[in-house]
């Protein structure tokens, strides 16, 4: 493909707007480790994951596992100029590859049926970046599920979607839950749902310290748990608190104020990462 204003490019290129993904139900992997993870979950299947495939000459030499094994599984694939993949993105420097791919999100359902051990659900977080982030940080923890309620971003954003590095295609992600039927189901699912808050009762290290040593807490972080974070600026709200089984504070040994949410996620999922494997 050479020309930029064709209405293949267009179509393309219109994914990069919400409307467009809700319309047509597809949103944009772009980069090599986006799309390499992608390709991969389509060649596992049954589902489609891939459903066009978009790649400069020199992208296609220095990722032939990738565009091999798209097309060896059946996706449509295009060897395009610089300039149509240009026009394709919102990114200011992509680098060659661009998979379009189904919006298919998980059902809170069928992800209380696997029996989670360890979610992260994210209220009203509006950020892409952040988002994304959190999705990737439960990745690398192995959380089983990652839910996001109404008012929370687009995870099909492409800013979110790059963030998360490939993740998004990893585990389950559920969207536009309502916050107080998240917690419900969650907790009858028999998970405790702990709200990471800086006002928080309880101590994170001391909750961690107490799952190592077997020592009475309030809260046991080896037990299955689902961590709730608040919108980035407003962080949790009263609702969200009330809601909670418990609220937990990560400690501050510096001087910094506070944590923003990404990081403090991080920190909470490996806490219970790590409590939760000691405790197998």
């Amino acid at each position: 493909m050479t020309d930029p204003r064709s209405a293949r490019v267009r179509s393309v290129r219109s994914l990069t707007g919400r409307s467009a993904r809700s319309r047509h139900g597809r949103f944009l992997a772009e980069g090599p480790q986006a799309v390499r993870e992608a390709v991969a979950a389509h060649a596992a299947g049954p589902a489609p994951v891939v459903l066009e495939l978009y790649a400069t000459e020199e992208a296609a030499q220095r990722h032939p596992d990738v565009v091999g094994s798209a097309l060896e599984h059946g996706v449509r694939t295009w060897t395009v100029t610089d300039a149509v993949l240009d026009a394709m993105t919102d990114t200011v420097t992509p680098q060659g590859l661009v998979a379009v791919c189904p919006t298919r999100s998980a059902t809170l359902e069928d992800v209380l049926a696997a029996r989670p051990r360890l979610v992260a659900l994210l209220d009203r977080v509006r950020d892409p970046g952040n988002a994304g982030t959190v999705l990737r940080a439960a990745d690398a923890a192995g959380a089983d599920a990652v839910v996001l309620t109404t008012g929370s971003v687009d995870v099909f954003n492409p800013k979110c979607v790059r963030s998360t590095a490939g993740s998004l295609f990893h585990l389950p992600v559920v969207t536009g839950v309502p916050l107080a039927d998240a917690v419900r189901a969650l907790q009858g699912a028999g998970s405790a749902v702990l709200a990471a808050d800086g006002s928080g009762a309880l101590d994170l290290d001391d909750l961690a310290d107490a799952a190592v040593t077997g020592a009475p807490a309030p809260v046991d972080l080896r037990a299955p748990t689902a961590w709730l974070f608040g919108n980035e600026a407003a962080g949790l709200d009263d609702t969200g608190r009330e809601a909670a089984d418990a609220v937990v504070r990560v400690p501050l040994h510096g001087r910094a104020e506070s944590l923003n949410l990404a990081t403090a996620a991080v920190v909470c999922l490996y806490a219970s990462a790590r409590a939760q494997r000691r405790g197998r």
